[in-house]
C-alpha cells in the first residue's frame, strides 16, 4: 500500500522526488546580468508541462479508484470526478493514484530494471507523478527554471540536459534505493539547476553581479538538497540529477568570452570572441567525468549491485533519522 510510501522517490516505500524549487532560481539567474545573446522562443518547456499534465490524467484514468479501491483505508477523494478521483488520503496524501498504478505505468523499480529487463523505467519514471501536489510543485519549478534557460540556450541543449539529468537521477536512485518504487521529474529539475550553476561558473567573465548570483544559487541549492534529508523524499534522485546537469552545463552551455583587450578597443572595433583556457579545462573535465559516471553507474546497476555496500554512510544523504521519524519505515 502507499500509506507509508513516499510517492515521489522512494525508500522501502514509494518515494517522492519532492521538489521545493521556486522562482528564486530564476531570480538568482537574472542577478548575473550583463550578457544577452540571441533570445530563443520557449516552446519545449511548455510542451513538457502539457505532457506531464496529460500523463497525470492518464494515470488517474487507469487508476480508477471507485472501481479498484477496496475501501480498507477510507473512501476515494473527490468522487465527483468519477474514475479520475483520488486514492484515500491515508493511502496517498498527495491527491493521486495508488502505488500499484504507478508501478504498472513505469515507476522506477530496481528489481524490474535489473531482473525484469525493464531499463525503460529509468526514463518513464520521470514523466510520472504521485499526486496533484507533486505535479504542481514540479511543473511550477520547471516553468520558473526552464523557460529562462530555453530562451537563453535553445530547446536542444535544455531538452538534452533535462532528459539526461532525469536519467542520471534515476540511476543513482536505483543504486541506493532498491526496496520501493519512485516517480517524479525532480531529478531533471535539479539537473537544470546544476546547469545554471555550471553556466555561471564557466561564463564567469561576461556577467555582472556574479558574486551575488553565485551566492544566491548556492543557498537555494543547499536549501533544496537539505529538504531531501526528510523521510519519504528521494534525495538520491535530486543529487544524481544535479550532478548530471552540473557537468552537462560545462559541456553544453559554454559561451565565447570577451577578452580584456577587446574591452579597451574603440567602440566600433571588435575582435572575434574566444573561449578561455579554463573553459576548455572545464569542458574536458566535465565530459570525462560524465562518461565515467554514467558508465560506472549503469554497470553497477545492471550487475545488481547496491551502492550502500560501498558507502555505508551515504543513506544519510537521503534521510536523517530523528526522534520524530524513522528512516527505516
Amino acid at each position: 500500500m502507499m500509506g507509508n510510501r513516499d510517492l515521489e522517490r522512494g525508500t522501502t516505500e514509494t518515494k517522492n522526488r519532492n521538489n521545493q524549487t521556486h522562482s528564486n532560481y530564476a531570480s538568482a539567474y537574472d542577478m548575473g546580468g550583463g550578457y544577452s545573446d540571441t533570445q530563443w522562443t520557449s516552446w519545449l518547456v511548455p510542451m513538457i508541462v502539457v505532457a506531464n499534465v496529460a500523463m497525470f490524467v492518464i494515470i488517474m484514468f487507469v487508476n480508477n479508484c471507485p472501481k479498484n479501491h477496496n475501501g480498507s483505508q477510507g473512501d476515494c477523494v473527490a468522487r465527483f470526478l468519477g474514475r479520475l478521483s483520488f486514492q484515500p488520503l491515508r493511502e496517498n496524501p498527495l491527491f493521486g493514484p495508488s502505488s500499484s498504478t504507478l508501478e504498472q505505468l513505469g515507476a522506477l523499480e530496481w528489481n524490474k530494471i535489473v531482473h525484469g529487463n525493464e531499463a525503460w523505467r529509468l526514463i518513464t519514471c520521470i514523466w510520472l507523478h504521485a499526486g496533484v501536489i507533486h505535479l504542481l510543485a514540479n511543473m511550477l519549478s520547471l516553468v520558473f527554471i526552464g523557460i529562462r534557460l530555453e530562451q537563453q540556450f535553445g530547446f536542444i541543449r535544455v531538452g538534452g540536459i533535462y532528459l539526461v539529468s532525469g536519467i542520471g537521477g534515476s540511476i543513482l536512485s536505483s543504486l541506493f534505493i532498491q526496496r520501493s518504487i519512485s516517480v517524479g521529474a525532480s531529478g531533471a529539475l535539479f539537473g537544470l539547476l546544476g546547469a545554471m550553476l555550471a553556466e555561471l561558473l564557466t561564463n564567469w567573465t561576461i556577467y555582472t553581479n556574479k558574486a551575488a548570483a553565485l551566492f544566491t544559487l548556492v543557498i537555494i541549492i543547499a536549501i533544496n538538497l537539505a529538504v531531501g534529508i526528510l523521510p519519504h523524499v528521494d534525495n538520491f534522485a535530486h543529487i544524481g540529477g544535479f550532478l548530471s546537469g552540473f557537468l552537462l552545463g560545462f559541456v553544453l552551455l559554454i559561451r565565447p568570452q570577451f577578452g580584456w583587450s577587446e574591452r579597451h578597443l574603440p567602440a566600433n572595433t571588435r575582435l572575434k570572441s574566444k573561449y578561455t583556457v579554463y573553459q576548455y579545462v572545464f569542458w574536458i573535465g566535465a565530459t570525462v567525468l560524465l562518461i565515467i559516471g554514467f558508465t560506472v553507474g549503469l554497470v553497477m546497476l545492471f550487475k545488481g549491485e547496491s551502492a550502500n555496500e560501498r558507502c555505508s554512510w551515504c543513506h544519510y544523504l537521503s534521510c536523517v533519522p530523528t526522534s520524530r521519524w524513522s528512516c527505516n519505515n
